[in-house]
């Protein structure tokens, strides 16, 4: 077993595993090619057990209950291998517990996707989830090697270059399938030369990347983006924004989300941000791919180089969770609208102040609800623009003070308000 050191270590508790003759049920989640079947057969080879392979896209409880039934029958425990896990349901996975739970059957899944998203907690109880990283070049090199010595075996003729395989090798991005199966089609199609790096180049081609547009590596791969841009590293904003184009993430995609950080993690400490990124969206639908992708890497950079502030942010969750508590509180009589004469003669709109009419467009007036105190929802930063709007917040509440005939106190700053 090449790669994966976490478990074929000496001293691992797999290794013991394998050396005690034992086997256990367990979800191996990781990406294609890394071992997940090589694992389970080791578990079954070690055990003496017999082992039975399915795939949850085309078996189902009939299938399950045969591998049961022959278990039964033979006096003794099976390996279920079940690929792709995440595909079974609710109800076929619980077909799996009690025999899990009695012994009959030693599960061994496999999958792609996160499992606690795909599997319930009852199952999950029962295995030991394992997280299997991708190959690295090292291992994937004595993989391609062991594959050369077995084709050059019985076809001495066939070589291939060091250098062509430590290029496969890159090129397989952790994917041991990938690399074999890419050494594979060399074979096939000139089993009695020595492969070059120049030809294995022109025969292979180039890999697209590894990417699935709604599983986990698409949102860890946005998630690096959007924390990038958060903690101001253009640089890597840049590298994450071309790891995505270059896997094939739609670019509309991309900028929805730049315009979600500029909103965020920008805010009003730079109120131009959202234009840019909005700016950027409409480069993209004006000239589309690839020079549309180019506003994308300014707003990218922009977003990152920004002052940061996630007061807005802040601000509407707040103010969300105060209207929700207040949902019934109703809105005051001077606020109401007032279309018709009978509205007025109810009250209301009655003694509201346009604020036009007073010299410095400022008024005293309450604008909310009775019992409801709306100071400090938003509360901005001293960074950027937001210098300014903090100004400005002091000013209207001395100035509202005065308005009140109450002792004009300055209000409390970002720096003497609690850690939020």
């Amino acid at each position: 077993m090449a790669g994966q050191p976490e478990l074929t270590a000496p001293d691992s508790w797999f290794a013991r595993l394998i050396r005690e003759g034992r086997a256990a049920s367990c979800i191996f989640w990781g990406p294609p090619g890394v071992g997940k079947t090589t694992l389970a057969q080791l578990m079954a080879r070690a055990a003496n057990m017999p082992m039975a392979h399915l795939s949850a896209v085309s078996a189902g409880k009939a299938e399950v209950r045969e591998v049961v039934d022959r278990a039964t029958r033979e006096g003794r425990p099976h390996l279920l291998f079940l690929d792709e896990i995440h595909r079974f349901n609710k109800a076929q996975q619980d077909v799996l517990l009690p025999y899990v739970e009695d012994g009959t059957l030693v599960l061994v899944g496999a999958t792609t996707e996160n499992p606690s998203f795909s599997l319930n907690n009852a199952l999950l109880s029962r295995c030991r989830v394992v997280v299997l990283k991708p190959l690295d070049a090292v291992a994937l090199e004595a993989i391609l090697r062991r594959g050369v010595a077995a084709l050059a075996s019985d076809h001495p003729g066939f070589d291939v270059t060091d250098e062509t395989l430590a290029w496969l090798a890159r090129a397989a991005s952790g994917d041991a399938r990938y690399a074999l199966n890419a050494l594979e089609s060399l074979f096939l199609a000139d089993a009695s030369r020595q492969w070059t790096l120049d030809d294995a180049r022109a025969h292979i081609g180039r890999r697209a990347a590894l990417y699935d547009r709604d599983g986990d590596f698409h949102y860890d791969l946005i998630s690096a983006l959007h924390k990038s841009v958060r903690d101001s590293d253009a640089d890597a904003a840049c590298y994450w924004l071309a790891r995505m184009l270059e896997a094939g993430e739609e670019p509309l995609y991309i900028a929805r989300r730049l315009i979600r950080m500029a909103t965020e993690d920008v805010g009003l400490a730079d109120p131009r941000a959202l234009t840019v990124a909005l700016d950027a969206l409409r480069m993209f639908e004006v000239l589309g791919s690839p020079e549309g992708e180019q506003g994308l890497f300014a707003a990218a950079i922009y977003l990152a180089l920004a002052p940061k502030s996630n007061a807005a942010y802040m601000a509407e969750k707040a103010a969300r969770r105060l209207a929700r508590k207040t949902a019934d509180a109703p809105v005051p009589m001077h606020l109401r609208n007032a279309p018709t004469r009978l509205m007025k003669e109810l009250g209301h709109g009655a003694g509201y102040e346009y604020a036009h009419d007073a010299p410095d467009a400022v008024t005293a007036q309450e604008h909310a609800p009775d019992g409801v105190r709306l100071e400090g929802l938003y509360r901005p930063t001293v960074r950027g623009f937001e210098r300014t709007l903090d100004e400005r917040l002091r000013w209207l509440a001395r100035r509202r003070a005065e308005l009140r005939g109450e002792a004009p106190a300055d209000a409390a700053g970002p720096e003497e308000e609690e850690t939020r």
